[in-house]
């Protein structure tokens, strides 16, 4: 595999006492084998359509934690792992990944690994927020994904019709932001998951068969 300064995983889940579904592992473990020396940066705090699992001692376990977890007991050294726990969303796990890694360690050469049925928004979101101005750096972002033959084809097909439905409403909204500033506005007053006034947790209508795929 080529050479990357960053492999990416976008959030995907997380269970009861920080087990991973299946899908996200398999995200981890294209990362693991990937013969890459560079990080492997885990996005994620969790998901606006689930309270988060709880620790022993009361406290949430977020996402990206739960994954340098697998990561550290899969081999990987703790030195190439980053954590990032305050995005909710994919257009989270793209914006705080430029402003808390990518941007502050020098990242030029990127990898985001996801599943299948999230690759096209994920690709959509990513390289729309790694173009926006000002840039520290022309970022150079490549794609892969990988399937789940495990998941529950009801399952896959919720979450893949959800996809299309998020992917459509984002192509809508982005060409109204173009800049980073424009960005951390929008992000920090209107989204959902992150504006201080009203934020939209657990208040989406979501079916059972697609928050399984959370």
């Amino acid at each position: 595999m080529e050479q990357y300064d960053a492999i990416l995983i976008p959030g995907g889940g997380v269970r009861e006492g920080g087990a991973l579904p299946s899908w996200v592992r398999l995200r981890l473990d294209r990362a693991i084998g990937a013969r890459h020396d560079g990080f492997i940066v885990a996005l994620s705090a969790a998901t606006p359509h689930r309270p988060p699992p709880i620790d022993g001692n009361g406290f949430p376990i977020y996402e990206s934690v739960a994954a340098a977890r697998y990561l550290m007991e899969a081999g990987v050294p703790p030195d190439r792992i980053l954590t990032e726990t305050q995005s909710y969303d994919t257009i989270g796990n793209a914006f705080f990944s430029r402003i808390i890694h990518v941007d502050p360690r020098g990242m030029r050469r990127l990898l985001v690994i996801t599943s299948d049925f999230h690759l096209a928004r994920t690709e959509a979101v990513f390289r729309w927020m790694y173009s926006l101005e000002p840039k520290a750096f022309e970022y150079e972002v490549h794609f892969e994904c990988v399937r789940d033959p495990s998941m529950p084809a009801d399952h896959l097909k919720a979450r893949e019709e959800k996809e299309r439905r998020s992917l459509e409403s984002f192509l809508k909204m982005k060409d109204a932001i173009g800049n980073m500033p424009e960005c951390h506005r929008w992000i920090f007053t209107e989204h959902h998951a992150y504006n201080a006034a009203r934020r939209g947790f657990g208040s989406g209508i979501m079916d059972a068969e697609t928050l399984r795929s959370y």
